[in-house]
């Protein structure tokens, strides 16, 4: 019974991260599609949610996502987020 809970502790900490892979996975599929505003916009709202998980998520409960310092952590994936985003939308060709 303790390998069961160990296993439930282990899913909890890494589902932030697999929900920000999910969510790039398919802005690449997008990409890949030929829709590349759309693609482009989604990772860069991976990166902005993974921003949002940092400052709601202890760092125990981040799993993954916590790579460096709370603050660096957020500032990065939040500048990071803003830049694809600012940049997908000054792409001229294609649609949203």
């Amino acid at each position: 019974m303790t390998g069961r809970s160990g296993g439930n502790s282990r899913l909890s900490v890494h589902w932030p991260f697999a929900v920000i892979v999910l969510v790039a996975l398919i802005g690449f599929l997008r990409i890949a599609m030929q829709h590349w505003r759309q693609g482009s916009v989604l990772i860069g709202g991976a990166l902005l949610i993974a921003a949002a998980l940092r400052v709601l998520l202890t760092t125990e409960q981040a799993g993954l996502l916590a790579i460096r310092s709370r603050a660096v952590d957020i500032l990065l994936y939040s500048g990071f987020g803003v830049m694809i985003v600012l940049v997908a939308m000054t792409i001229t060709r294609g649609p949203v």
